[in-house]
């Protein structure tokens, strides 16, 4: 299974278009808000049997998105939303004990526009950045690659789409 997590694309899409024309096809998608108004024309761009799960952003104005959710990929289950109910722009600690009130195994969010890998025992929390308008050191547009195999536990891998 291979699922691609990406987040903060603000409505300038030609860079998720052209990195889907790279990886796709795809078992899943989640964008983790901030499309604006995207959410229509990024389904277009997937292969059919893509699964995409989309939640709101704070820039997500006129969007009818749910601000969060618990999905499940394989026997895993992810809890998945913006972030920005939560703090994360001041850390990962409240999304974090979010994640382990829920008993989820992957918490994902977006809002800081920075990637963020990180293992708290046996919870998985990321941040894919943006591909859009990166604020970290060195400003890349980033992203997740997720990777299941039968059998095993997930990895995840953040890449970047000038490599």
């Amino acid at each position: 299974m291979r699922i691609l997590i990406v987040s903060d694309t603000h409505r300038r899409d030609e860079n998720l278009k052209n990195l889907l024309e790279k990886v796709c096809p795809l078992d899943m998608l989640i964008h983790l808000g901030d499309a604006e108004g995207s959410e229509d024309r990024i389904a277009q761009w997937l292969n059919p049997e893509c699964r995409f799960e989309i939640v709101l952003g704070n820039n997500d104005f006129f969007s009818r998105l749910d601000k969060e959710k618990e999905i499940r990929i394989g026997k895993y289950r992810a809890f998945i939303t913006h972030g920005h109910y939560y703090g994360v722009s001041l850390g990962p600690e409240g999304i974090i004990g979010e994640g382990r009130d829920r008993g989820v195994d992957i918490v994902m969010f977006g809002h800081t526009h920075q990637p963020y890998l990180h293992y708290v025992k046996d919870l998985t929390v990321l941040n894919p950045g943006s591909l859009s308008y990166p604020r970290q050191k060195g400003r890349q547009r980033s992203y997740i690659v997720m990777e299941k195999e039968n059998g095993k536990k997930p990895t995840f891998e953040i890449r970047y789409l000038d490599e």
